[in-house]
């Protein structure tokens, strides 16, 4: 905040002018963050204990502790595909 300056947080300049009188694709301006659906892949199921309900996986997962999470086998291209 030094300077007087009162834009920390607001967009300033988008662009130049009348050239090229559009927004380039991509610029980064303010939004919300999060709140998307990721995929995680080549993670690991170390355990099932089922008195205990708990599946334990071996790997970095999204979200804080607590979050719920889809478990879903990875489709990989021609490694599970079903034979009939």
């Amino acid at each position: 905040m030094s300077h007087g300056s009162k834009s920390h947080r607001a967009i300033g300049s988008i662009g130049a002018g009348t050239t090229p009188g559009r927004v380039y694709k991509g610029k980064k301006m303010p939004g919300r963050m999060g709140g998307t659906k990721t995929k995680i892949r080549k993670l690991r199921i170390v355990k099932i204990d089922e008195d205990l309900r708990i599946v334990m996986i071996q790997g970095a997962l999204p979200g804080k502790p607590g979050n719920l999470l889809r478990i879903a086998p990875a489709k990989i291209v021609g490694k599970n595909i079903p034979k009939n």
